[in-house]
């Protein structure tokens, strides 16, 4: 009897590379009142569940064997503290510590000259978004791959008024067709580099932005409002209570505990 040959299908699975931001002043964010003296946390670094913010956004990552590399940026000013506080954890997790610019925007795109060229897709994810799932992750990545550039978001849902400096409201805002933006966001890793190279001295609040600037769409893959970006010490609360309630992951590498001591960022 003849048997017939079993054929192989090479399936190629796209490379991400995940660029955390971290550097920004953190000028809304306290973990005490506004006393002098108070101990100062930026917002990434805060202690959340044991463990500090950045790291709970980095564990969804690291662990993925889609994701080939893992950078975060940290500002040049906070970069010897981090360094020694978190050296070791970043080494452990594979994480490689990038020195930020001035702007959000300079912080991802020296991160960006840092993506190994063997990877097909970057995601941009907020240092300081913790609550993410698995789930989200790879909706918003399998959507990129169909469309170049994708996006987590979720419709705004609030009655939204336009206030004047005299703190009286100047009118009601329609809220129809209105997202609120969310990470990661994800692009083919040449088309974030095109998007880049055409900013010039634009300041984009987030990196989408400078793909529209191209142009290029962006899906939106919604999401969900539990993705909450930690702002002010009543968003720790929150993400603590929301930490509780999402599906717990499972650590291919649980991180060591990552505090030399109690006052970080003093």
């Amino acid at each position: 009897m003849r048997v017939r040959p079993t054929k192989y299908f090479d399936i190629t699975v796209a490379k991400f590379a995940v660029i955390l931001p971290a550097a920004g002043k953190s000028s809304r964010f306290s973990t005490g009142s506004t006393q002098v003296g108070d101990i100062f946390f930026k917002k990434p670094f805060a202690p959340l569940e044991n463990r500090p913010v950045w790291m709970h956004a980095a564990d969804k990552f690291v662990n993925r064997p889609d994701v080939k590399q893992t950078l975060i940026v940290i500002s040049r000013e906070d970069l010897d503290d981090f360094t020694e506080k978190f050296g070791g954890n970043c080494a452990m997790l594979g994480i490689e510590i990038v020195a930020g610019g001035a702007e959000r925007s300079d912080s991802v795109q020296a991160a960006l000259a840092r993506i190994k060229p063997e990877i097909d897709f970057v995601a941009v994810h907020d240092a300081a978004r913790p609550c993410l799932t698995d789930e989200w992750i790879d909706k918003v990545f399998e959507r990129a791959e169909q469309t170049g550039a994708a996006m987590l978001a979720v419709p705004v849902a609030a009655t939204l008024k336009r206030v004047g400096p005299d703190k009286n409201i100047q009118e009601t805002v329609s809220r129809e067709s209105l997202w609120e933006a969310q990470t990661p966001q994800v692009f083919r890793r040449q088309l974030l580099l095109d998007a880049y190279a055409h900013r010039g001295d634009f300041t984009a609040t987030d990196d989408a932005q400078l793909v529209e600037r191209l142009p290029h769409p962006v899906a939106v893959v919604q999401c969900s409002a539990m993705n909450i970006k930690i702002t002010s010490k009543d968003d720790l609360r929150l993400a603590s209570a929301i930490l509780k309630a999402l599906p717990k992951p499972k650590l291919l590498n649980p991180p060591a505990h990552p505090f030399a001591d109690d006052h970080l960022w003093r």
